[in-house]
């Protein structure tokens, strides 16, 4: 067997397969995480009802990799990424969105609520909103 053949035929075989997404990678998170705690557990109490859970969420993520149903898993990892909201940027990048944080202060526009991000450190400033174009004044 030459070395690229398993190679194309793993890649002929996830064709049509939507691979890791946001969801499944936050389950194997959770269930690695699951896992820790039950070991910790597991010297002091008998937590063995932990270990299904581990196995069910690691299940749902290669379920959920290697499913052809394309359009209902894109839902699923809609639902699920509107369902974090402001806490994914520091699920996805905790190092950036501290800089983030330490850098811009965020503002809602007073007329629409579309959040504004502005430096930090500047005094008070006027912004216009990108989205109603109205303006006011605010604190950095």
């Amino acid at each position: 067997m030459a070395a690229g053949d398993w190679q194309q035929k793993v890649a002929t075989w996830m064709r049509g397969r939507r691979g890791p997404d946001d969801l499944a990678q936050f389950s194997v998170n959770l269930a690695i995480v699951v896992l820790i705690v039950n070991l910790v557990l597991g010297f002091f109490v008998n937590v063995s009802w932990l270990a299904w859970v581990e196995l069910a969420l690691v299940a749902y993520a290669v379920f959920r990799m290697f499913s052809r149903n394309l359009a209902a898993r894109a839902r699923e990892n809609e639902a699920f990424l509107r369902a974090l909201g402001p806490a994914r940027p520091w699920l996805q990048n905790p190092r950036a969105a501290w800089a983030e944080l330490r850098s811009y202060r965020h503002v809602r526009c007073t007329s629409c609520k579309q959040r504004i991000r502005v430096p930090r450190g500047k005094g008070k400033l006027r912004v216009t909103c990108p989205r109603c174009h109205t303006k006011f004044e605010v604190r950095s």
